[in-house]
């Protein structure tokens, strides 16, 4: 037993290390991309396409990546999309167009495919039932710690080093952890179901559709990534019209990141021990709603960053909470399909943002974006309620 907690530990420890700096790297270019884009003649438009080029393929490739994770195992996916990831980042080192931008970044929605939800189901393979708010609470902290300190620190090094010169750190950065994995991670994860005949694909889906509690999950996870869709596309450009450089980009990003990172793991133990663990969902997107709708209002670095942290607090909350109360819903052979909804979900509201809202900005401004996404934030907590209380009324 004593040996099994080891084992399970040390690939827990292994796999938050792979998230964080993977998520890291792959978002420090969060930041520099509009900036970059700009400086190549793009606008806000051409920008949201272009951020949203990656978060359409991610969302596309998310599903049927996770049924390869159940088929081949995780190991292939994840080499594979951690490649791409690293390639696609030396590839916008040498953009010299928006077109030539949208067309690298869709290997890098490619990459993220294949490795996020390949990644995710590592973590539910070997962890036992009772821990999974925990182990989630420490792999999500590490992802969204990454993923948001990312942009941070891409603030930062793009003051310091330059917008292009961030990409080829991006690049260097996952490759390390490339070797990292291959060396470390299992052929197949410890507990992964070998069960030679699995559920077709399309009665899976059906099975998945008709679970109430799951599509009030993924009602939500599309939801909470509209909003911070429109956090990491549009707050340098909005930062940069109230005449803020890309210094105090990476500070307001700080916040956030900090703030999202340590509500984790706290969330995740509150999650093992609450009995409705919805509440904790619906009070993370009501927050959330309520901060993206008061950006507007916002017009310093102090009260942005502020903002932001609330903000991080609220998403770390709902989605950890979220990753939990899937793996406890879906059985171990369909984990990876599970997970592949989700990530599809996720860069499918961060796509429907960046898309969407560039030109509601062009037109209408900053605020009255940020206050129409969090308007979209309080109709998805309304939503999320009504399919959680009705499945657990018809059980």
């Amino acid at each position: 037993m004593n040996s099994g907690t080891k084992s399970s530990s040390c690939l827990l420890l292994t796999v938050c290390v792979i998230s964080f700096v993977c998520f890291f790297a792959s978002y420090m270019r969060i930041p520099i991309v509009p900036l970059f884009a700009t400086s190549l003649g793009a606008d806000t438009v051409q920008v949201g396409m272009i951020n949203g080029a990656f978060m359409l393929m991610a969302g596309v490739l998310s599903i049927p990546s996770g049924l390869l994770s159940d088929r081949l195992g995780r190991r292939l996916p994840l080499l594979g999309g951690m490649i791409l990831l690293s390639g696609s980042s030396l590839m916008l080192f040498w953009s010299n167009s928006p077109l030539q931008m949208a067309a690298f970044y869709l290997l890098f929605g490619m990459g993220l495919s294949a490795f996020s939800p390949s990644l995710m189901s590592y973590v539910a393979d070997f962890t036992p039932p009772d821990m999974l708010g925990q182990a989630y609470g420490w792999y999500t902290m590490a992802l969204y710690g990454g993923m948001t300190l990312g942009p941070a620190a891409g603030g930062f090094l793009g003051t310091v080093i330059g917008l292009r010169t961030v990409f080829l750190v991006a690049g260097g950065l996952i490759f390390i952890m490339f070797l990292v994995a291959f060396a470390f991670l299992p052929a197949q994860s410890v507990g992964h179901c070998r069960c030679a005949a699995r559920p077709a694909i399309l009665s899976a889906l059906i099975r998945f559709m008709k679970n109430r509690q799951l599509i009030a999950c993924l009602v939500a996870t599309l939801g909470g990534c509209m909003g911070f869709g429109m956090f990491i596309t549009f707050m340098p450009l909005y930062m940069r019209s109230l005449g803020m450089n890309t210094g105090h980009v990476g500070f307001v990003f700080a916040a956030q990141s900090v703030a999202n990172a340590l509500s984790r793991l706290p969330s995740g133990k509150l999650c093992d021990k609450i009995a409705d663990r919805s509440v904790l969902v619906s009070s993370g997107l009501a927050v959330s709603a309520l901060a993206l709708a008061c950006f507007g209002f916002c017009h310093s670095v102090v009260s942005l960053m502020a903002t932001a942290a609330v903000m991080g607090i609220s998403l770390g909350i709902a989605f950890t909470v979220i990753c939990a109360l899937i793996v406890d819903i879906v059985p171990m052979d369909l984990r990876g399909l599970a997970m592949g909804c989700y990530n599809t979900c996720v860069y499918a509201g961060m796509m429907l943002s960046s898309v969407g809202m560039g030109s509601v900005i062009r037109e209408e401004g900053f605020r009255v974006g940020f206050f129409l996404i969090g308007a979209v934030g309080v109709a998805v907590l309304f939503l999320f309620r009504f399919l959680y209380c009705r499945h657990n009324a018809s059980g």
